[in-house]
């Protein structure tokens, strides 16, 4: 099969609206983008053996391909509107295909993601979407916008996907029910669009977790000029890890709750008023938000542990040119 019937045959499909005017098969998308609305566009990239197993299952590859980038439109308040996806294949395998697609798209029918253009080459296994979406001008969700004396909240739970990472290494041995749920952090991310809209006008500050908590809310706090004090048995997480956290793999489970990665949910910040706003959208996303700490004035990131002692060291966030521990 060619580059081109690749492209017709597992990723052409007809636009859902008006917004596209052109879509796949020229040379470039032509796009209406809504008066009064700003364009929101981000781009991730995931590599074989780095960001996933070669041996992934296609469709939860294509799920999590594309949930990615719509949690950074989460993240910004924005509505996710137009992707573009480029990928190397080793090798054009219609099996591996069709579930990747099958993955990928719905995924992005569940959201009302036109997928409008990308690219295709022959080399090791490497995907990456650029995404673009909409939020009324002056209303997007940034991270500099954190105050002295906000709260500061996530969303869902922390740390399961890193554990499952450890575990598919061979590196911790979980139980099968354990394994399962932690997988299905790691492999189908649920991106937190809905949230994202809600906050909107109601969170000071906002990003998403995908390098670990420390290392992401650092960004939050460098870009507001505050620091942050933040209680480790307030941190929402899964059994498993709690049981860790009360045992001798202590340091282990530390390193997935605070700083593992893959957590692909919100962590926002907003002023003590909000708190019964904030309670309300919970219940309309039907989704956890919890707080799990304050603003402060210092420019540093506490984390204090249950016995309120700041740890005193914090686990490295993930990146990607600094060797794991």
């Amino acid at each position: 099969m060619t580059e081109f019937e690749l492209i017709e045959r597992f990723f052409t499909r007809a636009p859902r609206g008006h917004s596209v005017r052109l879509g796949v098969g020229d040379d470039a998308a032509l796009l209406a983008v809504t008066p009064g609305w700003e364009l929101a566009a981000s781009v991730d990239m995931l590599v074989a053996g780095r960001h996933f197993f070669p041996d992934t299952d296609p469709q939860r590859l294509g799920h999590k391909t594309l949930a990615v980038n719509l949690s950074d439109m989460a993240a910004m308040g924005a509505v996710p509107r137009w992707a573009l996806l480029a990928g190397a294949l080793p090798h054009a395998d219609a099996w591996w295909l069709t579930a990747f697609a099958r993955g990928f798209l719905a995924l992005a029918d569940e959201h009302a993601v036109d997928l409008v253009g990308g690219d295709t080459t022959r080399g090791p296994l490497n995907l990456c979407v650029t995404i673009l979406g909409e939020v009324p001008a002056g209303h997007a969700l940034q991270r500099g916008g954190a105050r002295v004396g906000d709260d500061v909240y996530v969303s869902g739970t922390l740390g399961e996907a890193a554990l499952a990472l450890l575990a598919l290494g061979h590196r911790i041995t979980l139980a099968p029910d354990a394994l399962a749920q932690c997988r299905e952090r790691l492999e189908r991310p649920q991106p937190r669009v809905a949230l994202g809209l809600a906050l909107r006008d109601v969170a000071s500050a906002a990003l998403d977790l995908s390098d670990g908590l420390v290392g992401d809310l650092a960004h939050i706090l460098e870009r507001s000029g505050v620091g942050a004090e933040i209680e480790l048995a307030a941190i929402p997480r899964a059994p498993v890890l709690d049981a860790m956290l009360r045992g001798p793999e202590r340091e282990l489970a530390l390193r997935c709750l605070l700083a593992g990665g893959d957590d692909y949910e919100l962590c926002f910040t907003a002023p003590v008023t909000a708190h019964d706003a904030i309670v309300e959208i919970a219940a309309v996303v039907a989704l956890p938000l919890t707080r799990i700490g304050g603003i402060t004035a210092g420019r540093q990131l506490v984390i204090r542990d249950e016995r309120g002692l700041p740890l005193p060291v914090l686990p490295q966030a993930f990146d990607h040119f600094v060797a794991a521990v």
